[in-house]
């Protein structure tokens, strides 16, 4: 099961990537594009050339795990140009096929007690 916690950062990475990749292969994609962030916890996304597969990427603490989903119709949709830091909610529409076309938020932080 894949969960994702409230204060997880997730990263798109942009372009296309070749979903035979492994561990090795996307960690140092990762390592050029997020240089320190592999051990962070955070959670990077890949997708395919034809967005129709995606791949998740991640450590938890004792190893790492990808994720992999494969839509039978369709394709993942973005509005990302560059690497990007996803917000939980994007993350789950993206996963979802929702392309909004503009999220607003109802409060940029929460203030702490």
């Amino acid at each position: 099961m894949f969960t994702l916690t409230g204060e997880a950062k997730v990263f798109l990475y942009q372009g296309s990537v070749d979903m035979r990749k492994s561990f090795e292969s996307l960690s140092f994609l990762i390592e050029e594009a997020f240089p320190g962030l592999l051990l962070s916890g955070s959670f990077f996304v890949f997708l395919s050339r034809r967005s129709d597969r995606m791949k998740v990427l991640y450590f938890d603490k004792d190893g790492f795990a990808i994720w992999y989903k494969r839509l039978e119709k369709g394709s993942f949709k973005t509005k990302h140009k560059n690497h990007a830091l996803l917000s939980r909610t994007e993350f789950f529409m993206l996963l979802e096929g929702i392309q909004p076309k503009h999220i607003q938020k109802r409060w940029k932080n929460m203030p702490e007690p």
